[in-house]
């Protein structure tokens, strides 16, 4: 089987081994390693070296096509892509042509090419993983609100199943409802007991992008906001991105620099071990799809304090295994106070973040991808 990935993800190559960002990457090695070929139709740049987040892929065939970059943020990226559209659908075109099974990756300006060109290609086998927010009544890029008509039709995406995150009602029967993991089984570790109480340390992290719309700088000011009031707090970011800088900006107004520490990204062996110590996530994102650091925290017990964007009430159980929260450090501050005077409140949803995230396994995954191979 040829199986081609369109995406939009950036790739780049060391020792004629190709990378990406890595929790993509690790997800795509459970795609791969069921077909014997696999193209690649991405954009890449080969200046750039991997950052230690970055994996390689893993198959002893693929073959990589490279398509340039675009974006249609304004007029002059517009034009840009206009100039590069001829190229851009021919080489989709050849490729899909030439496949056994199309797998768009969604959504993302590759993925809005991918299903156009599709749709020339109706008896092809199809996936599409939309990893955004499916929600339709979320706010979303206009782009975003094309591509999941287009995945979701059942005219004009023929032989496609759509993996979005969460249920929703009254969708098409090409869209179905799916997950990603980070651990295996053999991680699960038997339940354990943080101890948490008013006079002990409590250990906060936040696991991310450092970009405004993850508004990283929310927890550094719930830190501060229970620092203020005499608790003994540490915080630690492991993530990169352009809100870095003001970050630690507030870190030095504020004389936090014992108390919170920017790590930068980290192998993925770092952040689960930081995982396992931390009290909370704190993770007030204002759009996700199935954000991969809630259910990773919730794997080992960490319970997660976030905003209620997509399939996140369902992840949470609607505040059975964490809580939903605004944009206000005052709000998450004072319950994370709650929790530390209620021990055994917070031992309940610890618990019951473990035992479910505990189910959504890369074992588990990878049998859930096998069928849809199979089935076609």
């Amino acid at each position: 089987m040829n199986f081609l990935i369109i995406g939009h993800v950036v790739h780049k190559v060391r020792n004629g081994s190709w990378y990406a960002y890595g929790p993509y990457v690790r997800e795509m090695n459970l795609w791969i390693a069921q077909v014997d070929r696999v193209t690649l139709l991405v954009p890449v740049d080969k200046g750039l070296q991997p950052d230690p987040i970055d994996l390689a892929y893993e198959h002893s065939s693929i073959h990589v096509v490279e398509v340039p970059a675009f974006n249609t943020l304004g007029l002059k990226q517009i034009l840009n892509t206009v100039f590069k559209l001829p190229i851009l659908w021919s080489t989709t075109w050849k490729e899909m042509k030439k496949a056994d099974h199309i797998h768009l990756r969604c959504p993302g300006n590759m993925g809005l090419l991918g299903a156009m060109v599709q749709i020339f290609f109706p008896k092809k086998i199809k996936t599409a993983k939309y990893a955004g927010n499916w929600d339709r009544s979320a706010h979303k890029p206009f782009s975003y609100r094309i591509q999941q008509y287009l995945l979701s039709h059942p005219v004009l995406s023929k032989n496609m199943k759509v993996l979005v995150y969460g249920e929703w009602e009254d969708e098409t029967k090409n869209v179905f409802p799916f997950f990603t993991a980070s651990y295996s089984n053999k991680d699960i570790l038997p339940f354990f007991l943080r101890a948490i109480a008013p006079s002990l340390p409590v250990n906060l992290i936040f696991a991310g992008t450092l970009s405004s719309g993850k508004q990283p700088i929310l927890s550094v000011e719930t830190a501060h906001q229970l620092i203020k009031k005499g608790y003994k707090v540490s915080l630690d970011f492991y993530g990169e991105g352009p809100e870095r800088s003001r970050i630690e900006e507030y870190i030095s107004q504020n004389g936090l620099t014992k108390e919170v520490t920017l790590h930068g990204n980290v192998p993925a062996e770092v952040l689960k071990l930081a995982y396992q110590k931390a009290h909370f996530l704190i993770f007030i994102s204002e759009s996700e799809g199935w954000p991969k650091v809630v259910a990773e925290a919730m794997f080992w017990g960490c319970v997660p304090l976030t905003s209620a964007v997509s399939c996140v009430p369902q992840m949470l159980g609607r505040g059975e295994r964490g809580d939903l929260v605004q944009s206000s450090p005052k709000q998450v501050g004072d319950l994370i106070e709650t929790y530390l005077n209620q021990p055994e409140q917070y031992h309940q949803k610890s618990r019951k973040a473990m035992e479910w995230s505990n189910q959504f396994t890369l074992e588990r995954f990878q049998e859930e991808i096998k069928s849809l191979l199979i089935e076609g």
